[in-house]
Order: C-alpha cells, then structure tokens, then sequence
C-alpha cells in the first residue's frame, strides 16, 4: 500500500501516466542519457583545462595559468548533475543539461588568450544573466514560439544529423584527413580509409545490435545496447591490450577506457568553485567584451531552442500549435545553468541534444533527469569506475538516435523552396559546422530573406526579421569587432 502510494505521488508529481511513460522507462531513459553524454565529464577538461602548465599544449590564459583538469572534471559533473536534476523537478521535462560544447572551445581558444581564466568566467555568467533576463523579460518565449513549424521540424532533424555525426567522429569511424595528406577530402573512414582499430570496430557491432534491439521494439534496447557494447569493449581490450588514445595512439580508445580502474572512490577538488572576475572590462575595450559577450548569448541562446525542439518533437511533447507547455521554466533553467557553469569554471551549461538517447528510450518527464543527474553528481566520486564506458560503446546510441530523429523530415514542404532551402540549410549546416547555432541561424536569414522577395514577406513574423538581423551580426562578428580595434 505504501509503495502503491508512493508511486501515485511520484506519477502525479511528474505526470508520468499522463506523457504517456512509466517510471521503469524514465528510470532507463535517465540511465542512458547518462551513458551517452557521460563523456563530457572527460572531456571538457581537456578543451578547457590542462595537467600542467609546461605541457606543450596546454591552455594557459594571458597570464600564463591554467584550469587543472581534475578540478575541472569535479565542477563539470557538480553543475550537471544539480542542474539536470533542476531542470527535472521546476520544467518537468527529460532535457539533461551539461557544458555545452563549441562555447567551451570558444572560451579556450578565444577568451583565456585575452584575459585571465577567472575573467573568462566571469564574462560566461554576465551571459547567463543576459539570458535569465530574457526569458523575464518573456523574450526568449516569444521567439521560441515564433519559429514556423516547417523550421522546427528542420531544427530536429538537423539536430539528429549532428549527434549521428558526433557518435561516428567519437567511435573514430568518421575522422579527420590529416593535413599534410595528397588529397581535398577534408574527412575520411576509419584510418585511411577502413576500420583499422578495434574500438570503431567495437562501436560497429555495438551499433549493428542496437538497431537490430530497436527494429525489434525490446524494451530497454538502447540501454542493453550500451552495456552489451561496453562488455564487448572490455572483452577486446583484455585480448588485445590496445590501450587508450591519449592523443598519440590513433587506434586507442578514444574516451574512456574498458579496464577496471585500481581506484573506484575518490573525492572531488570544488576549489574553482566561485573562482571569478569581472575584470575583463577593464582589461580590454569595452566594444570587444561586449562583442562576446553577444557571441556568447546568441549561441547559447539558439543552441538551446534548437535543442529543446528538437527533443521536444522527439518526444512528441510539442502541441500542434508549436508552444511547448512550461517552456519559460524550462528556458529559465537553462539561463541558471549558464550562469551556474560560468560560477564554478565549467564553461556554460545548456540542454544537451543527446538527452535525446534518453527520449528514444522512453522518457517523457522530469523523472528521467533527476536519475541522469544523481548520476552525474555520483561520478564526482566514482570518476575512474565510470570511464569503464568508452565512448565506442555509447557512441552507437547517438547514431541510432540520428536515425529516429529524421523522421520528421516528412513534416517539411519541400515542395515550396522559400521552405526548403531555409529548411535544407538548417539540416545540413548543424553537422557540417557542428553547431546548432550556425545552422539555425542560416536557416533563419534564407527563410526571411526569400520569403521577402519572392512576395510572401507578410507571413513572417516580425521577431523573426529582429532575429535575422541579430544572425547576420553574429556571423560578422570578426570584421565588425577588427573594424572597432
């Protein structure tokens, strides 16, 4: 009986019943999306962080400091996990939230060499403020519903192109030509040209299982298909003692690695939590900090509607009338989650797309993200017993995703071009510049501009044109901030 209402509380609380879902596939849902976005608690710190500052590449700022990394991995999984699980319980809603990637190498490449790191930061959470007055001041509502739904629908299948592209790049199946290679094919299979490494070789067949699992409709099939792969990973790597990548190794595991670690427990250094300045206004032109800070909040703020589209129509909780129920509290959040990255020097947190891995596997409420977000906060302590998941094994989850996702490329009228080139820009350059924002923004000025000319001018809605122009100045950011220098 207790359990019973137990259970009725929860169902009540975050509508379980009600999307449709039931707290077995939450619970699932919240466990892959985990798995499958898990990396960055990796990886950010080697965009953003660096072991030491003799390192011949490490990322120093101005004054030559740099981001340790196991502070860095400590706060990244800190503000994902609270945040995530925020997102959950105020929005109700299975958008996980992580540092979000492009504003971190931005940060890395572009900030520190202007400033100090503390500044750096400090200029993320002026951002995130910028953003959580937005959505007060019921802007960032209002442009969220002024999207057409032929460009929604293009948002999410753009969207399910980048992450199937961001599991190939992971699982090394996709790479890079090298630069000094005879040829203008800027990417390639494998390593030249086959899958020369075990680990994609180990992705290949994690794939393969997952989407025979999915064709089949088995319950947990994205989940089995991540544990399957990562015991497969831990198979070989016994066998074949291929070790990890480390940058030097181009056939090594590339994140993670398929061994048991000689330490399960640790405690995490929170010391970069607060760690912040505001000094980069006096340290560089005012018009220069205020181009990037407009950099900044124009790409968090369309990589998170893109992304909250996306995975709102994945997961069929986008109304017919395109407004997303509670979207203010679940934008609100996101803004915090910016502010709350800058603050503890992870970079700024958005919703992550791959919280998509987590829809395809059923979730539909707040529920699945507080599973993915206790999680995360358990990997501040369990770091070395969680990156016994390589990104090989996880990887085939996003691909699978990718797929789901180009279904609602059937809702767009190609048969009208002022649609279908806006719509096929905004599909194809998401993956090709791995960003939301650029291919958001390319769909946005070609559908204003072409439905202008060609008479149809009157359908637009009006914040769309503001947004058009505000997409032109970011993309022209270099020239305008070199032409104020």
């Amino acid at each position: 009986m207790a359990e019973q209402r137990t259970r009725s509380t929860l169902d009540r609380f975050f509508k379980i019943s009600e999307r449709g879902s039931t707290p077995g596939r939450e619970i699932r849902g919240g466990i892959v999306t985990f798995f499958t976005m898990a990396y960055i608690v990796v990886l950010n710190p080697l965009i953003i962080g660096s072991f030491s500052a003799e390192d011949a590449g490490a990322h120093k700022d101005v004054l030559g400091n740099i981001l340790p990394v196991p502070q860095v991995a400590a706060v990244t999984a800190l503000v994902a996990g609270v945040l995530t699980i925020v997102m959950g319980l105020v929005a109700n809603y299975p958008f996980a939230i992580a540092t979000g990637l492009g504003i971190n190498s931005l940060i890395a490449v572009t900030f520190a060499s202007q400033m100090t790191w503390p500044e750096a930061m400090g200029l993320v959470v002026i951002e995130g403020l910028v953003i959580v007055l937005l959505v007060f001041a019921g802007i960032r509502t209002a442009v969220f519903n002024a999207v057409p739904p032929p460009l929604k629908s293009a948002i999410a299948v753009g969207i399910g192109l980048f992450i199937c592209l961001i599991g190939l790049v992971d699982a090394g199946f996709v790479r890079r030509v090298p630069d000094d290679a005879k040829t203008t094919v800027p990417v390639g299979l494998g390593i030249n040209g086959s899958i020369a490494s075990w680990p994609t070789l180990v992705f290949v067949v994690g794939l393969l299982v997952t989407g025979i699992l999915v064709a089949k409709r088995v319950k947990g099939a994205i989940l089995i298909g991540v544990l399957a792969s990562t015991v497969v990973a831990i198979v070989v790597e016994a066998i074949t003692k291929v070790g990890p990548s480390k940058g030097v190794n181009p056939q090594g595991w590339n994140l993670g690695y398929p061994a048991l670690p000689e330490q399960v427990l640790g405690m995490p250094d929170l010391s970069l939590v607060g760690d912040i300045s505001f000094g980069a206004w006096t340290r560089l032109p005012i018009i220069t900090v205020v181009l990037l800070v407009f950099t900044l909040v124009l790409a968090d703020f369309f990589d998170t509607m893109g992304s909250m589209t996306g995975l709102a129509k994945e997961g069929g909780l986008l109304p017919a009338d395109g407004k997303l129920p509670n979207v203010g509290k679940a934008l609100f959040v996101d803004g915090t989650a910016a502010v709350a990255g800058g603050f503890a020097s992870s970079s700024s947190n958005t919703v992550f797309v791959e919280s998509a891995s987590g829809i395809a596997e059923g979730a539909r409420t707040g529920l699945a993200n507080v599973v993915t977000g206790v999680l995360f906060i358990a990997a501040m302590f369990l770091t070395p017993l969680y990156q016994v998941v390589p990104v090989e094994a996880a990887a085939p989850a996003l691909v699978v995703v990718g797929a789901l996702m180009m279904s609602q490329v059937k809702e767009i009228d190609f048969s009208d071009f002022t649609i279908a080139l806006p719509a096929f820009l905004t599909i194809v350059i998401m993956p090709f510049t791995y960003s939301i924002a650029n291919g958001i923004g390319a769909g946005f000025v070609s559908y204003v501009v072409i439905r202008a000319v060609t008479g149809k001018a009157k359908g637009v809605h009006p914040l769309m044109w503001g947004i058009a122009a505000m997409f032109v100045a970011y993309f022209a950011v270099g020239p305008i901030q070199a032409a104020f220098n």
